[in-house]
């Protein structure tokens, strides 16, 4: 900013100097309005970016900060999500861990039914026999 009104300053008393000697004290004065005018509307030009400026970094920052929370947000509700998917799935895991076991307890009491029954009939038979081989050696003497 400094330099452009030292260059409109410069190039307007440069322009002064090498003027020849017949131009009148009015277009020098001439010369200055218009730097002088030149050197203003510079200045308001500059101003005015400059708050452009300062306006777009807001409106940006602004967004950047929304845009933040809002991806803050979308996480929190994806680890909600997520933790729920956790504890469904741990849920149903329980609930199949729970029937495999009362299977595999039906499974073992038929087995030892079965064993218990097998080893009752096997008792009886050996007892049946036992019964019959004296009988037999009873009637036999």
């Amino acid at each position: 900013m400094k330099k452009v009104v030292l260059s409109l300053t410069l190039v307007a008393v440069l322009g002064l100097s090498f003027t020849s000697c017949r131009e009148t004290k009015e277009n020098a004065e001439d010369a200055i309005e218009n730097a002088a005018e030149a050197t203003g509307e510079a200045i308001e030009d500059a101003a005015d970016a400059t708050g452009e400026a300062i306006e777009d970094a807001a409106d940006a920052t602004e967004e950047a900060v929304e845009d933040a929370a809002d991806a803050t947000g979308e996480a929190v509700e994806d680890a909600v999500d997520a933790t729920g998917d956790a504890v469904d799935a741990a849920i149903d895991a329980a609930i199949d861990a729970t029937d495999s076991v009362k299977e595999g307890a039906k499974d073992m009491a038929n087995d030892a039914t079965d064993a218990a029954n097998s080893a009752v009939d096997k008792a009886t038979e050996a007892g049946t026999d036992a019964v019959k081989k004296a009988t037999d050696k009873a009637e036999n003497k």
